[in-house]
C-alpha cells in the first residue's frame, strides 16, 4: 500500500511543479523559446510542443491516465531544456552555489522514475 502512495505523491508533485510552468508559459508566451530553437537552427513551431510537455502531460500525469508516456513526454521536455536553455551549465554552480541545472535535471529524474514504476494503484488507468 505505501508502494501506490508514494507513487501518487510523486506523480501529483511532479505533475502539479510542472504544470505552474506550463501555465506561466500559456499566461506570457514562449518566444524565448521560439528564440532558443531558431538559434540551434530548429523551427520555431517546435516551440509549441512546450505546451504538451507543461500543460497536457503533467494533467494526465496527476491523474494518473497511461503515467508513463506521459512522464516519458515530460523527460523528453526536459533533456531538451537541458540542451536549449543549459547545455553549458552541466558542471556549473548557479546562484547561492547551488548545481545549476538542479531543476531540470529533478524533473528529468523524477519523470524517469515514474517511467520506470508506473503510476501505481490509484489512477485513472494504471499502467
Amino acid at each position: 500500500m505505501a508502494d501506490n502512495i508514494a507513487k501518487l505523491i510523486l506523480r501529483v508533485m511532479v505533475g502539479g511543479m510542472m504544470l505552474f510552468h506550463g501555465i506561466h508559459k500559456a499566461l506570457n508566451g514562449i518566444g524565448f523559446i521560439k528564440g532558443m530553437l531558431s538559434s540551434q537552427g530548429l523551427p520555431e513551431m517546435l516551440a509549441y510542443g512546450v505546451y504538451v510537455g507543461e500543460i497536457l502531460a503533467p494533467i494526465f500525469l496527476i491523474i494518473g491516465w497511461k503515467s508513463r508516456v506521459w512522464a516519458a513526454i515530460i523527460a523528453f521536455n526536459m533533456i531538451t531544456v537541458l540542451y536549449l536553455a543549459h547545455g553549458g551549465d552541466l558542471l556549473s554552480l548557479g546562484a547561492h552555489g547551488a548545481w545549476a541545472v538542479e531543476l531540470p535535471m529533478f524533473y528529468l529524474l523524477s519523470a524517469v522514475t515514474i517511467l520506470l514504476m508506473g503510476s501505481g494503484k490509484y489512477a485513472v488507468m494504471r499502467d
